[in-house]
C-alpha cells in the first residue's frame, strides 16, 4: 500500500460533510454501512467518520443506483471488484516470482511460436495464439 493509498484511507470527513459531498441523505448512508458497503470508522464518542475511499465509493453506489441498479447487483458489482483487485494483487506477486524468465528469452519463445505458427499456415483466430493471451 503506498502512502497515498494510506492517505486515502484516513478518517477524516463527519457525515454532514459526506451528505454535502454525496447529496445523500444520513439515512441512505446508513443503510449503505447496515449493507456492508462502506465501513466508516467511528471516533471514541461513536460518530461516523468517512475515509475518501468512503466518498468514492458512495458516489459509485449513487450512479449505479441513478441507472437503475439495485442494493443485490450493487453488492455483486463490488464483489467482483473486490477479487480483481485480489487477483490483481496476486498476478503481481506471480509476476515477481515468475521473473527468471527474461524479456529476451519470453521474445524468443514468441518468435519460434509464431515461425511455426506461420510455417503451418494457420490463422492467429485459430486459436493458437490465445496462449499468449490470458
Amino acid at each position: 500500500m503506498g502512502g497515498s493509498e494510506i492517505r486515502r484511507n484516513m478518517p477524516l470527513f463527519s457525515i454532514g460533510i459526506v451528505m454535502q459531498l454525496t447529496d445523500l441523505t444520513a439515512r441512505q448512508i446508513r443503510y449503505y454501512e447496515e449493507h456492508e458497503l462502506i465501513s466508516p470508522a467511528r471516533t471514541e464518542g461513536n460518530k461516523r467518520l468517512f475515509s475518501l475511499n468512503d466518498i468514492d465509493r458512495l458516489l459509485e453506489i449513487k450512479d449505479l443506483i441513478d441507472q437503475g441498479v439495485n442494493m443485490a447487483g450493487i453488492k455483486q458489482i463490488f464483489n467482483v471488484k473486490q477479487q480483481t483487485a485480489l487477483s490483481a494483487s496476486e498476478k503481481k506477486q506471480a509476476e515477481k516470482t515468475n521473473q527468471e524468465i527474461s524479456n529476451a528469452d519470453l521474445r524468443r519463445l514468441l518468435r519460434k511460436e509464431l515461425l511455426q505458427a506461420g510455417r503451418f499456415h494457420r490463422s492467429p483466430s485459430s486459436g493458437d495464439m490465445s496462449r499468449f493471451f490470458h
